[in-house]
């Protein structure tokens, strides 16, 4: 790294403060046994998991995920904890809770996880514990290398903005192969990986389900993470299943999809529907966009919401037919991607009314990390649509030095750019993004108990 850009990055970690970090534990009484089929099912599949092959296992966990899906909330809080310490279905009915924003009757089940690796001091009373010595893969050169670069700067900000005992930091370039990257990290004494970036290189690395050096992976394939190892993405899927329940928390249950054909909105579509279904709600129609197309409604008219998959001058362009069809004044909820090309308040009054997740940083000051604007002004990586991924690694450090914290306690949340980030039973990063509405052409962010 540059001398320059590296002193741009300290400038940044010197306004930061050091993060602070929230946790609530939740006692409660003793619930009723839940006797339903749906619950009885999925403690039966949840028992089989761990001895089926590995190909059959997410068919099976997404069966599980349904039947927990057609519990209501207060079932699903009983059922989870009437559950005893260890049983496998614990962690799925865990992280259906956390999605629909409910509570933890306890911790995860998280036997083979440990955290005292390499002699790491004790945790701070937030908290705080980063391993000794972390080893960061990342693209360094080739064609991801562009999109490497704002994540590597944003985690250096967090770095450097940490005022108490920081680990060593070393960087491994994984152009030639991650596989080989995480080797040599392995060999050189790192006791935590944080990367790889790519779906396909974390799939690499997770084929081992028993890695010598637990890492916090920068993407999801389709392996899930081993003991003590986790994963972060700002993935599609968890953007339409974050939609799905803000959508059923409005009362919505018929809604109409209307979707671009690039792979992050086909994506998050198919969550959206997906989840929408397991919950009990309805798809009324899908419609893929094309410009200037007719809305072709469903035939007994009934739709209560509307998802956009979108950017931002699509739902422009598309906003006068839905007014036409009589939709404008419906709920409209749509993805991140709905500001990809906005930014005239002229133009976006257009998307009045639409309501859409959001990095926390971009509305909202976070403890730690300078303004996005203050951030913005000083290094190319933080402005325009990198600043997402520069809020990334930001959050890959928070989870670096909280992982523990996450892991072991129950209802543990700590306030990241990106959003409030917690850990599901699996090793899967959470993340509760803030919603903002465009109001007059402006993006404005909605408080949580207004929404």
């Amino acid at each position: 790294m540059a001398l320059k850009h590296l002193a741009i990055v300290l400038l940044l970690a010197a306004m930061a403060a050091v993060t602070s970090c929230t946790s609530v534990e939740v006692q409660r009484v003793a619930p009723a046994p839940v006797h339903t089929p749906a619950f009885a099912e999925a403690r039966t599949l949840a028992n089989q998991h761990a001895s089926l092959p590995a190909p059959a296992r997410a068919a099976n966990a997404a069966r599980i995920e349904a039947l927990l899906a057609q519990l209501d909330d207060a079932s699903l809080s009983r059922g989870a904890g009437d559950l005893p310490t260890g049983d496998p279905l614990y962690n799925f009915a865990g992280r259906a809770l956390l999605n629909r924003g409910l509570p933890l009757p306890r911790a995860f089940d998280r036997g083979d996880w440990h955290f005292d690796a390499a002699g790491r001091p004790a945790a701070d009373r937030d908290g705080y514990r980063p391993p000794v010595k972390v080893a960061l893969l990342l693209p360094l050169s080739g064609s991801l290398a562009a999109a490497a670069e704002p994540v590597r700067d944003g985690f250096l900000t967090g770095y450097y903005g940490e005022r108490r005992r920081r680990p060593e930091l070393r960087f491994y370039d994984t152009t030639a192969g991650a596989s080989a990257a995480y080797a040599r990290a392995a060999a050189e004494g790192n006791d935590f990986v944080v990367g790889p970036l790519s779906r396909e290189e974390v799939d690499a690395v997770f084929a081992n389900v028993a890695p010598p050096v637990p890492l916090l992976a920068l993407n999801r394939g389709s392996r899930m993470p081993p003991a003590g190892s986790a994963s972060f993405s700002l993935s599609p899927e968890d953007e339409g299943i974050t939609a799905a329940e803000y959508i059923l928390d409005s009362g919505a249950r018929r809604i109409l999809i209307i979707s671009g054909n690039d792979d992050s909105q086909r994506r998050s579509a198919s969550a959206l529907a997906e989840h929408l279904l397991q919950r009990g709600g309805q798809v009324a129609a899908r419609i893929d966009y094309r410009p200037g197309a007719a809305l072709v409604m469903p035939a007994d008219g009934s739709i209560d919401a509307v998802f956009l998959a979108l950017k931002g001058s699509q739902a422009r362009e598309l906003a006068p037919r839905l007014a036409a069809a009589g939709l404008a004044r419906k709920p409209l909820v749509a993805t991140s991607q709905i500001v990809s090309g906005t930014g005239k308040a002229s133009e976006d009054m257009l998307l009045d009314g639409i309501v859409y997740p959001t990095q926390t940083w971009d509305v909202r000051s976070v403890s730690g990390i300078p303004s996005q604007a203050s951030a913005a002004a000083r290094i190319k990586s933080a402005r325009g649509p990198a600043a997402r991924l520069f809020a990334f690694g930001y959050d890959a450090w928070l989870l670096t030095a909280y992982l523990e914290h996450l892991a072991l306690s129950s209802n543990s949340d700590i306030a990241g750019a990106t959003g409030r980030l917690s850990l599901d039973g699996f090793g899967q990063v959470l993340r509760r993004p803030t919603w903002s509405r465009f109001t007059g052409g402006v993006a404005m962010p909605i408080a949580d108990g207004a929404r």
